[in-house]
């Protein structure tokens, strides 16, 4: 059922996950072509707003901070799935794996390599600060309903 507390964390989650994917386009060499990165991320920036912070709204402020992040780790854990899975059908399609495992399994490595490229401290801190407003501002959302 939609609320006002769920359209506030998603909107909140999306405007973080077109800022980090800003800041993430420029760690790779200039003249990356990026496809529907940003629109990719920003979608799963919506869900997990929606689905993961605004579904847990309403139970103190506490809990928004821990909530906002819940919903950054799983928007970090969704994007780096979504876009190995990207990365893995176009390697596939350009015959790079000689069977469906070695595709799938490679997934996973694709996951990891992507996952070195955060480890950069103004990313970090903008997700962990992002995380801590969305929640607070969840929370506040939630209480100004009732």
């Amino acid at each position: 059922m939609p609320t006002f507390p769920k359209l506030v964390a998603a909107l909140g989650m999306a405007v973080l996950a077109l800022l980090a994917s800003q800041r993430i386009m420029t760690f790779r060499p200039e003249g990356t072509d990026f496809g529907n990165f940003i629109w990719v991320n920003l979608a799963l920036g919506l869900v997990m707003g929606w689905v993961v912070i605004g579904r847990r709204a309403g139970r103190g402020m506490a809990a928004g901070v821990s909530n906002g992040f819940t919903g950054v780790v799983a928007l970090v854990f969704w994007g780096l799935f979504v876009q190995a899975v990207a990365q893995m059908v176009e390697l596939a399609n350009r015959n790079r794996y000689s069977g469906p495992f070695e595709a799938l399994s490679d997934i996973f490595q694709i996951m990891a390599d992507y996952g070195l490229e955060l480890l950069d401290a103004p990313l970090i801190t903008m997700l962990l600060v992002g995380a801590i407003v969305i929640g607070l501002v969840t929370e506040i959302a939630a209480l100004r309903r009732g």
